[in-house]
């Protein structure tokens, strides 16, 4: 996703138009603001409840003002409303300065959250003199190599529907690169060396838990509220709040500011793009949606089952029918002779195709039959995605005009 967005200084929403036409690209891009907008707003207020109990354990007497049935609105309490719009508002501070302030952000919160992980495991192995085991991850009863093998590949379709979104969004990104060598240098030490890194660190976190509380506990809001020294317990919160706010502006904020910004970019500025998602965000009421995790679950299950099969769709697209051909000025375009005009600017192939590939990856979220592979849904979506754009590509074949690519 990261290439054509470079060559051509686009984001995700214009670059669908190479793909779903001029005006079919609205339908991708409102498909990921909305996405956007829900896990937005989801973070924004697990962040808040970390601030919530680290305030209730300075000041315990706000007790009952943090109960929203008792002192409450919306179903948020007014403690909770205090949190919520000041997590809310940091990131939104931090987006409206621009992209050079969200880099610069991340720039520096990355080290930040490692630096104080660190400080919070030094507490705790402070507290178990200075011992580390592992072995409370062991399993109690011996494991089949299937069963071995079967729980790798669902923890890596795991990880690949985490990341999702942020594949998807990558080119708002990318776009800014000096070079596809820099941007794949960012990427490796960004993605697999970092992922490793930090998830040893969480490790090592959890596996410390035990000894120094008596129970692993996986929260790490609970951890760090847990720790019976206030600068600790300060510490913990500051590093949740700086880890969600890094990866909600650079996976949901960015990517729901362009889409929205798309829809009437003759009206819509990046800015405004943003403030409405952010308002979005706070109309979602995430707190409510937590209340029944069914039905959270089947929300954001719902909505998941279309990033895989975009990102399958678009590259497709990209690699194998336009072979990494791209007209640039027809991208702004919505002249009825231009490429990427297809039929009254849509195009009905890209449309088929995510209408397929979304409809066999919801069958595993509404079949009980296929329950059990409900996490591999994403790798289908992606798969189908591939298939079902590339087989009619070639059954309906668009009769491009002949014109010298300027990307």
């Amino acid at each position: 996703m990261a290439v054509p967005s470079f060559k051509t200084g686009a984001p995700f929403p214009v670059i669908a138009r190479m793909t779903f036409g001029v005006y079919g690209a609205i339908i991708p891009a409102l498909i990921r603001g909305i996405i956007a907008v829900g896990w937005y707003g989801i973070q924004t207020w697990l962040a808040s409840n970390a601030l919530v109990i680290l305030v209730l354990k300075i000041w315990p007497v706000l007790e009952p003002w943090a109960n929203a049935t008792q002192h409450g609105l919306l179903g948020l309490s007014y403690v909770g409303w205090l949190a919520f719009l000041t997590i809310w508002g940091l990131q939104t501070l931090v987006f409206w300065n621009g992209m050079d302030a969200i880099r610069h952000f991340i720039d520096w919160a990355g080290p930040v959250i490692y630096g104080l992980m660190a400080l919070l495991d030094i507490w705790l192995l402070s507290k178990t003199g200075w011992h580390l085991s592992f072995q409370i991850f062991t399993p109690h009863q011996p494991v089949s190599l299937i069963a071995h093998a079967f729980g790798i590949i669902n923890a890596m379709a795991l990880i690949l529907a985490f990341f999702a979104p942020i594949i998807l969004n990558f080119g708002d990104f990318s776009r800014y690169g000096t070079s596809m060598q820099s941007i794949n240098r960012g990427n490796f030490w960004g993605l697999p060396f970092n992922f490793l890194a930090f998830s040893c660190l969480t490790l090592v976190t959890i596996a410390l838990t035990l000894p120094v509380f008596g129970h692993m506990i996986f929260d790490p809001v609970e951890t760090a509220v847990r720790t019976t020294s206030l600068g600790t317990a300060i510490i913990g919160v500051i590093t949740i709040v700086t880890a969600t706010i890094g990866i909600n502006i650079s996976a949901n904020f960015v990517s729901a500011a362009f889409d929205f910004s798309n829809m009437a970019p003759h009206l819509l500025s990046w800015r405004k793009g943003g403030l409405i998602a952010a308002i979005g965000a706070i109309l979602f009421t995430p707190w409510n949606l937590y209340a029944r995790p069914e039905l959270i679950h089947l929300t954001l299950d719902v909505l998941g089952t279309f990033i895989t099969p975009l990102i399958g769709i678009i590259l497709s697209d990209y690699y194998l029918i336009k072979k990494q051909t791209i007209i640039t000025d027809d991208l702004y375009s919505s002249d009825q002779r231009n490429i990427y005009w297809y039929r009254s600017g849509f195009n009905p192939v890209a449309l088929l195709s995510l209408f397929i590939s979304t409809g066999c990856g919801a069958l595993f979220i509404f079949l009980p039959a296929l329950a059990s592979m409900r996490n591999f849904s994403c790798l289908f979506g992606f798969a189908i995605g591939i298939l079902a754009h590339t087989l009619l590509s070639s059954f309906l074949p668009h009769q491009y005009k002949l014109r010298q690519p300027t990307a």
